[in-house]
């Protein structure tokens, strides 16, 4: 391709709305350009690289017996009425009317649609199970869009669903995505883990995560520095042995502790650690308030809250109204002496604090000699705090670990969350009616892109994998005035293309300054340098990962740039 005939305006500058790495370069280097907040479209190189993930996506997919079709964005609120998440998804739903008044929304996600479509066409076992995959742009009215395709509100994503009448027919098909995923993302040069993961507004009981290592990430990975063990930080159990101190109980007492309200605050004030204290928080769950307790030096994971009361919705309660439930401010308050309307849960960490410290209740005062089961008693105990560095991994094996991560892949097990709902069943061998079991399995193919460029760069511009790159060699002539040069380049431009080496010429009368930084913007595995020694039949070869250059005569380079790729 000539550069000259190409859509790639390239920036110098930085630019001022763009925090991180992938969204700068993929900006500077020409490849996107923002249309809306969170909406962005795709330039000529960047559509190259879409096309050789999804078509990576695609050979995986088949290879595991999945098959393609397209699936419409518009979809009517009657699909989603159906499951219930019409009404509780949340604002990221994108809603909109026809001219008839009719509701519909802009599809984040397929689950109701390709549920719908299955159970009209499939009515026997003998057509299970069924592996279906589409790539899609998606629509998510993000509150906050930011860091470029990591967190927009038009995304493009690869969704796939699979259909069983059994456990272990999904158990399988998840295995193989699993591998599938594995491959896809080791495929496009990236460095990942696979991880423990919530399953969120899909729903389902299990799933991964396929997280890639960055520096910047919107999510934190708790690893093993010894196993693989590896969650998401949210997912991650706690399995840490809490010794109690066997001092004597201490009486309950109330001071005064006056404009003192962080855990930091009171340990201060009252000179005790902040392991002697108890945070207090109130949560509202579904239509119900929950007061967690976790010890001063955790922190309340309301994740865990939620799969432990196998709840909806939790949501941390405003201070209007935990100061009209608790009749304190946030700060003052505690587990002692409260009314059956509040119900108490408490992390495992709590059963270990002896003459702790807790809110009383009432602003600006707190309760010294605080024990569990003599002052108060939880309804339940349980693991509601969040992992932390240091603690125990949960397999047994080493300490644990913080990583940041870019989530480009997750796996979950539906089982019959929307089949039952939406009356999805099949006939059995004995002819009973029975639900479809589920699986669900999501790519964020703009985001993988993304997510390469932030594992595949350096101070000058990208460094693509072979896998993904737009083009495989970018072919300068230093000036297109000098004869020698000019033919040298379209004879070796030509070669290229008769050997399906792909190419990007760049035939524009610039300067060789301004043609080299484009160059490392770009991020093309091998530069092609057309110069003085043009005459000569020889040029300059460059290796953009390395940075070393090779003199290669004309005669040689499609074997030299062959073996250059295949080694790269």
């Amino acid at each position: 391709m000539k550069q000259s005939k190409m859509l790639i305006p390239t920036l110098r500058d930085v630019p001022a709305d763009a925090d991180i790495k992938s969204h700068q370069l993929l900006l500077r280097a020409g490849f996107m350009r923002q249309t809306a907040s969170g909406v962005y479209s795709y330039l000529p190189l960047a559509k190259k690289v879409l096309q050789k993930v999804e078509q990576i996506v695609r050979e995986e997919m088949d290879a595991i017996n999945g098959s393609e079709l397209l699936m419409p964005t518009l979809q009517p609120a009657e699909l989603w009425q159906e499951t219930g998440r019409w009404y509780n998804y949340g604002a990221e739903l994108m809603r909109i009317k026809d001219r008839h008044a009719r509701d519909f929304a802009l599809g984040p996600t397929h689950e109701e649609v390709i549920t719908s479509l299955v159970r009209d066409e499939i009515s026997s076992y003998k057509k299970l199970p069924l592996v279906l995959y589409q790539i899609q742009t998606k629509f998510r009215d993000e509150a906050r869009p930011r860091f470029g395709l990591l967190r927009g509100r038009e995304f493009i994503m690869k969704d796939a669903y699979s259909f069983h009448s059994s456990k272990e027919s999904l158990d399988e098909a998840y295995n193989d995505m699993v591998k599938a995923y594995s491959n896809i993302f080791r495929r496009c040069g990236l460095n990942f883990r696979a991880v423990i993961a919530d399953s969120g507004a899909i729903g389902g009981k299990n799933s991964q995560e396929f997280m890639v290592l960055t520096d910047v990430g919107e999510d934190t990975i708790a690893f093993s520095n010894e196993s693989d063990f590896a969650a998401n930080v949210e997912m991650a159990p706690v399995h840490v042995q809490y010794e109690k101190s066997n001092e004597e109980l201490a009486t309950l007492e109330k001071i005064e502790t006056k404009n003192q309200k962080t855990i930091e605050e009171i340990s201060r004030f009252l000179n005790v650690a902040k392991e002697k204290c108890l945070k207090s928080l109130l949560f509202k769950v579904d239509e119900k308030y929950v007061l967690v307790v976790v010890r001063g030096d955790h922190e309340v994971n309301d994740i865990k809250v939620k799969n432990l009361l196998d709840a909806k919705s939790v949501e941390l309660a405003s201070s209007e109204e935990t100061l009209n439930i608790l009749k304190a401010e946030v700060g003052s308050v505690g587990p002692i002496g409260l009314t059956e309307e509040v119900d108490i849960i408490a992390d495992y960490a709590v059963q270990s604090v002896v003459n702790g410290v807790c809110g009383a209740n009432e602003t600006d005062y707190h309760y010294t000699g605080v024990n569990i089961g003599r002052d108060f008693q939880p309804s339940q105990i349980a693991d509601l705090r969040f992992i932390q560095e240091g603690d125990p991994s949960p397999d047994g094996k080493g300490t644990i670990q913080f990583a940041e991560g870019i989530e480009v892949g997750h796996v979950f097990k539906l089982g019959t969350v929307y089949s039952e709902s939406m009356k999805a069943t099949y006939l059995d061998e004995n002819g009973k009616s029975q639900p479809m079991i589920m699986g669900c399995y999501g790519i964020g193919v703009s985001r993988t892109v993304a997510a390469i460029v932030e594992q595949h760069h350096d101070e000058n511009g990208i460094i693509w994998p072979v896998s993904v790159t737009p083009f495989e060699v970018h072919l300068i002539p230093i000036n297109m005035k000098t004869e020698a040069q000019k033919e040298l380049a379209d004879q070796i431009y030509n070669k290229l293309n008769r050997e399906s080496v792909s190419v990007l010429y760049d035939d524009r009368n610039e300067r060789p300054g301004v043609k080299f930084a484009d160059s490392d913007l770009f991020g093309f595995p091998i530069r092609i340098t057309v110069g003085k020694k043009a005459e000569e039949g020889i040029v300059e070869l460059k290796l953009r990962k390395s940075g070393e250059t090779l003199e290669v005569a004309i005669d040689n380079i499609v074997d030299v740039i062959k073996k250059q790729l295949n080694s790269y």
